[in-house]
């Protein structure tokens, strides 16, 4: 039987169901506001002149839309070459994320190794460790091996996620064991049955693990300013706040406008997975 605030009675009059249809509709409404208010004002200010986004911010084109801001931003600010840097800044950290989180959540729930419940209860432990904690030590570690203003520097802290580590550990554990006895009795090995069974199973979560990785890299900011002090490979999210005092606000709007496209791509993309919770699903149970 299904409960809730309204009665199936109450439900079944015109005059509860048109309030409440109502009071859905303006919920919605506000949700929809406050979460893409900000992005298509920003859409709308990137491709309006200064003077008309100062004048009367909320006002739609008073005097017509300017393509040029992006032109701009992506020529004479040289957004291009920052939006490249990211790219590879992401591209780097994914890929560390991803073999990282995989193979060790493949030996800790799948392998079994005799001290697994120990090694995951120290990957647990460094979740309590607030991260500015360890920025000073590695920065050191950073400076001892010379990799200043390299990627390498972005790209191999960025491996020591133990969230995305636990998260599909969770996920490999709620795997059937039945299919991964059932390859070792053809004879695969520990290699071949992460490679050909492990992973075609787990594309929801890796899907998950991608994008946290690509967005979290993508909007990290103190890291990159510490380890890249070089202008030249710096990404969006260290240069624009420099380019600031430097550009024009429509041209300024305009590059903030290019370095959201990616994130919003992804959500695009990979929305049912959070939406629908699948792939989250296999984690939580176990």
């Amino acid at each position: 039987m299904n409960r809730g605030l309204v009665s199936p009675t109450e439900w079944a009059t015109a005059r509860t169901r048109l309030v409440l249809r109502t009071l859905q509709g303006l919920l919605l409404g506000g949700l929809l506001l406050t979460g893409l208010g900000p992005v298509l004002w920003l859409a709308k200010a990137a491709v309006t002149p200064t003077q008309d986004t100062l004048r009367t911010p909320i006002a739609l084109f008073p005097n017509g839309v300017d393509l040029t801001n992006l032109v701009t931003a992506w020529t004479r600010v040289e957004i291009d070459k920052y939006f490249l840097n990211t790219v590879w800044l992401a591209a780097g950290s994914w890929a560390v994320q991803l073999v990282v989180a995989t193979t060790a959540g493949y030996a800790l729930a799948v392998l079994r190794p005799r001290y697994g419940s120990l090694v995951t209860g120290v990957v647990l432990a460094t979740l309590f460790v607030p991260s500015i904690v360890l920025l000073v030590p590695l920065y050191l570690t950073v400076v001892d091996a010379n990799l200043i203003n390299t990627f390498w520097a972005v790209w191999l802290p960025a491996g020591a996620s133990a969230f995305n580590v636990v998260l599909v550990q969770r996920f490999f554990a709620g795997l059937p064991r039945e299919v991964f006895e059932a390859a070792r009795v053809d004879g695969a090995g520990p290699f071949r049955v992460f490679w050909s069974v492990v992973l075609p199973l787990s594309r929801p979560i890796i899907g998950v693990v991608s994008v946290f990785a690509v967005v979290a890299s993508w909007k990290d900011f103190l890291w990159p300013l510490l380890v890249l002090p070089d202008p030249a490979v710096q990404p969006l999210s260290v240069r624009l706040p420099a380019l600031q005092r430097y550009v024009e606000l429509d041209v300024f709007l305009a590059a903030l406008a290019i370095s959201s496209v990616i994130p919003i791509a992804l959500f695009l993309v990979f929305q049912r997975l959070f939406l629908n919770g699948g792939a989250l699903e296999g984690a939580v149970k176990g």
